[in-house]
């Protein structure tokens, strides 16, 4: 315990600028923000991919190909945009940890730019040149999936990496190159796969919104939508409570029993996001079947969002229960600037609204005023 203490930086010894849990909470919040904008990209690129692949109507396929593809260039810069915060959080109150990860993998994570901006490029690619050529939109559009798929996966490396000090000296003295990941950590795939279940599953619910946009414009086309991007989110929801089973399994013991009875927040919050998952999983299947537009689009999303919140929280509990042993949050000097705080809280309000306004009337076909 000392060697792997040793190897952990000193905390920043600059007071906060405001208390612990106000930091703590925004990380939260800011996260919950930045993985539905993530899951809608990488989600819809998936779905969008298995429309054009597996539709038995290729011109219906096609459609819904497209359809998907000129929103991805709106929620990949969202999901950049609304992932700086959450960061930013990240390296306030861990960031000795998450630092040194980010060095132990500093090639990798480097690596993370260079492959967003190529995603970034062929998603655009797609959206104003893939009616043109239908079979090269496909082939960019699997190439800039994957890319995004990777930056995932690395990600996960550092998070999980970030959460392991005892792994650190062992890595760093075989090899200060750099390159290293974090694939022998037991929990890394299933974390990982769990993450890419819940971006299919809210692929999903874009499909659904798609179909509340178009409901009265064209309800065939708006029917397709329904069924197509309800079934997605079923079919992932059921892939993730077994993935997720997995993860809780391959936890070490001490982590596992934080949300099997030793702390009654965590295991409060997983019963309700299993619970809330099985739920939605029965309301989109009842609204599919009496094609009720109205509970697919609006009460599923509306459970789905308490799961996601629930969620995130677990997540965070579960990077205290594995720092537990050398992050301690009453170390932090505290030194909380009133005068700038409220001007945080208005900026950050305003900016979430804005993006809302903005996913409402660009990244809905025909935006608000067609909805009607």
């Amino acid at each position: 315990m000392l060697i792997q203490s040793s190897l952990i930086p000193a905390a920043d010894p600059n007071p906060l600028p405001a208390p612990y849990w106000v930091f703590e909470l925004f990380l939260i919040a800011t996260f919950v923000l930045h993985i539905v904008a993530m899951n809608f990209m990488l989600g819809g690129g998936v779905l969008a991919l298995a429309s054009k692949w597996r539709a038995k109507n290729r011109e219906n396929g096609n459609r819904v190909f497209l359809d998907i593809a000129k929103k991805l260039p709106i929620f990949l810069p969202a999901t950049v945009s609304l992932g700086i915060a959450p960061l930013l959080f990240v390296q306030v109150l861990y960031g000795q940890f998450f630092y040194t990860s980010s060095i132990l993998m500093a090639w990798p994570w480097f690596l993370v730019l260079v492959l967003l901006v190529i995603a970034y490029y062929g998603f655009y690619y797609v959206s104003y040149r893939g009616g043109k050529s239908m079979g090269k939109a496909g082939g960019v559009l699997l190439g800039s999936t994957i890319l995004v798929f990777v930056i995932g996966f690395l990600f996960s490396n550092n998070i999980t990496l970030s959460q392991t000090p005892s792994r650190w000296g062992a890595k760093y003295f075989a090899s200060a190159s750099g390159w290293h990941l974090n694939l022998t950590e037991p929990t890394l795939i299933p974390r990982f796969l769990h993450f890419f279940a819940a971006a299919v599953a809210l692929g999903g619910l874009l499909l659904v919104f798609m179909a509340l946009a178009n409901w009265k414009r064209d309800r065939e086309y708006a029917g397709q939508l329904l069924h197509f991007g309800g079934k997605a989110f079923m079919y992932a929801t059921m892939a993730q409570i077994v993935v997720g089973i997995v993860f809780l399994v391959s936890l070490p013991q001490a982590m596992r029993m934080v949300f099997m009875g030793a702390n009654l927040v965590a295991t409060t919050l997983l019963m309700v996001g299993i619970l809330g998952a099985i739920v939605a999983i029965f309301l989109m299947s009842e609204a599919l079947h009496s094609e009720n537009i109205r509970a697919a689009a609006y009460y599923v999303p509306a459970i789905v969002a308490v799961v996601i919140v629930s969620m995130s929280i677990m997540r965070d509990l579960l990077r205290n229960a594995y720092l537990k042993p050398y992050f301690h949050p009453e170390q932090f000097a505290v030194k909380t600037q009133w005068s700038v705080l409220p001007l945080f809280l208005g900026i950050f309000a305003a900016g979430v609204i804005f993006w809302l306004v903005m996913i409402g009337r660009y990244g809905l076909p025909g935006g608000r005023r067609h909805s009607a």
